[in-house]
């Protein structure tokens, strides 16, 4: 076996799916944080003609991550969600912030109904209290940093994955404020990475939606191949950055490896 071919510096993320999902299976334990794209949510027409919404966690692309890789994945997520609502209530209501629900990792997927939809001021990293996640300022950026830091503060080894966009194949001004600030982060904040699906993977063109989707949001397929491009990402993140997760193992033991 020529394990070279596993650190190549010419390999792009996303330039193959692994079987079982790689490296990303010594995650055992992932936290997915999002709105409806991570939470299965299907549409559906009534009889009067009028759209439903359905969040179908069984079919959410963690759960498709969750078979793949054999790791637990927990659904932080719902439909419509917002990084402000999820710091204002939603977390707390549905117990998410309990410590005995920390994870050795978090795929964080939100700014979609934050930024399009709500049109919520996205901030800057100006907008972060490092010390004190409560004065952040009621930004996107505010409210998503503030995911981070609870997080951090509960599970403080944690592996953070952020998530862009995806490549809607339009340059538009909010999606790449989105993807700067996610890099932005992953500068601020130790164990951070980021998923640029929007730079690497497919364009969701007209013919992609006829194939993936089913309405506005995806079908059956397209989570499926949203698990493994999230898959193939983070195996990808681990290959070539190894030292980094060398001791996932100890995540939330209290115990460590050190070099004598």
């Amino acid at each position: 076996m020529d394990i070279s071919t596993l650190f190549d510096k010419n390999e792009k993320p996303l330039d193959s799916i692994p079987v079982n999902g790689g490296f990303c299976g010594i995650l055992r334990r992932i936290a997915c944080v999002g709105d409806s794209m991570s939470s299965g949510e299907f549409e559906a027409i009534n009889e009067k003609g009028e759209k439903t919404y359905h969040d179908m966690f069984d079919f959410s692309w963690g759960q498709f991550l969750a078979r793949m890789t054999g790791t637990t994945v927990l659904n932080f997520s719902r439909g419509g969600m917002t990084a402000r609502e999820y710091c204002e209530s939603f977390a707390e209501v549905n117990d998410f912030w309990n410590p005995d629900k920390k994870c050795v990792a978090y795929v964080i997927a939100l700014g979609v109904n934050d930024l399009l939809n709500c049109n919520m001021p996205i901030g800057n990293t100006d907008d972060i209290d490092l010390e004190n996640y409560e004065n952040n300022k009621p930004t996107f950026a505010g409210y998503y940093a503030k995911i981070i830091q609870k997080y951090k503060e509960i599970q403080p080894d944690a592996k953070f994955f952020l998530m862009t966009f995806p490549n809607e194949n339009s340059d538009d001004e909010r999606r790449n404020a989105h993807t700067h600030l996610m890099y932005k982060f992953a500068e601020i904040f130790s164990n951070c990475y980021v998923l640029d699906i929007g730079k690497y993977g497919p364009v969701y063109d007209v013919d992609f939606r006829k194939k993936f989707f089913m309405g506005g949001h995806m079908n059956p397929c397209g989570y499926v191949l949203t698990a493994q491009m999230v898959a193939s990402y983070i195996d990808y993140i681990i290959r070539h950055n190894i030292k980094d997760f060398e001791q996932v193992g100890f995540i939330g033991t209290g115990l460590q490896y050190v070099e004598k």
